[in-house]
């Protein structure tokens, strides 16, 4: 039995993928679970305003809290990891912002990330940096209106995203704060890619806990089920939360298999949770 008592929420963009996007909200719920979250669920910026409503209609239909979103990230298959610091697409960014923030409104989530994107052949990474630090400004601004929150995260496995550390991320959000004073820029912990990149995880709690917006989970390596791995996510998780943070811990894991078939690691009656705004 975990020691920890912080709540999951399953991440639909990775798990149920056997399943098309809008049965996946109802799927977790019948697996045991009151909240997901999604990385951006169009293939564009600025989708038709059906589309929007669809995705929101079956997130309430299935009776789930929606706990984090990400903003448009560009095409994620084929390698890209974001617009935040991309010159010739920040309009896009840009322009899917209120979107984003629009169905987070409608649906009570508050957090959203904002993945930084890759260097890219011919921008200065300077000009990149400084881009990015406007374009999360302008994000955190619109989120703030309802209270959210821009998450900013290290990831792994994408050779020209800069931000491969803990220290990566939280200078881009120091750089943020001091450029336009938002207080609403946060740290996504996510302990398989930190660990991935040599981060030591437990020490990266000790220190920046208290900047930690959200925290998301896989064992390493494999980004399998917790179990699967040499992580002791278990013992993360009490530290975190020993150290103050009292949010969601998003599942981003891998299922081998059928998705339903890949929470054995985690008892029913820890699945389930008070949803919350």
């Amino acid at each position: 039995m975990s020691a920890h008592r912080l709540p999951y929420t399953v991440n639909l963009s990775i798990l149920f993928t056997e399943l098309p996007l809008l049965e996946r909200p109802a799927a977790a719920k019948a697996a045991g679970f009151d909240a997901v979250e999604f990385w951006w669920p169009h293939a564009v910026a600025v989708p038709e305003d059906k589309d929007v409503d669809a995705f929101v209609r079956a997130v309430r239909d299935a009776g789930v809290q929606l706990t984090g979103l990400n903003f448009f990230a560009g095409d994620m298959p084929g390698g890209d990891r974001g617009l935040v610091s991309w010159p010739a697409r920040s309009a896009e960014f840009r322009d899917n912002i209120d979107v984003t923030v629009g169905i987070g409104e409608q649906l009570g989530c508050r957090a959203f990330n904002a993945l930084y994107g890759n260097r890219v052949d011919g921008a200065d990474p300077a000009e990149q940096d400084a881009l990015a630090a406007e374009n999360l400004a302008l994000a955190a601004e619109v989120a703030r209106r309802i209270g959210g929150t821009v998450l900013v995260e290290p990831v792994s496995g994408a050779p020209a995203y800069p931000l491969l550390t803990a220290a990566d991320a939280l200078g881009v959000i120091d750089r943020v704060e001091r450029a336009s004073g938002a207080r609403n820029v946060r740290f996504l912990a996510d302990f398989y890619h930190l660990a991935v990149n040599g981060d030591d995880v437990a020490g990266v709690i000790a220190a920046h806990a208290d900047r930690v917006g959200h925290v998301q989970i896989a064992d390493a390596p494999g980004r399998g089920a917790p179990g699967t791995g040499g992580l002791d996510l278990d013992g993360l998780l009490t530290a975190i939360e020993t150290a103050g943070y009292d949010g969601w811990v998003g599942l981003e894991y891998k299922a081998q298999g059928p998705s339903a078939d890949s929470f054995d690691w985690l008892p029913r009656e820890r699945r389930g949770s008070t949803a919350r705004a």
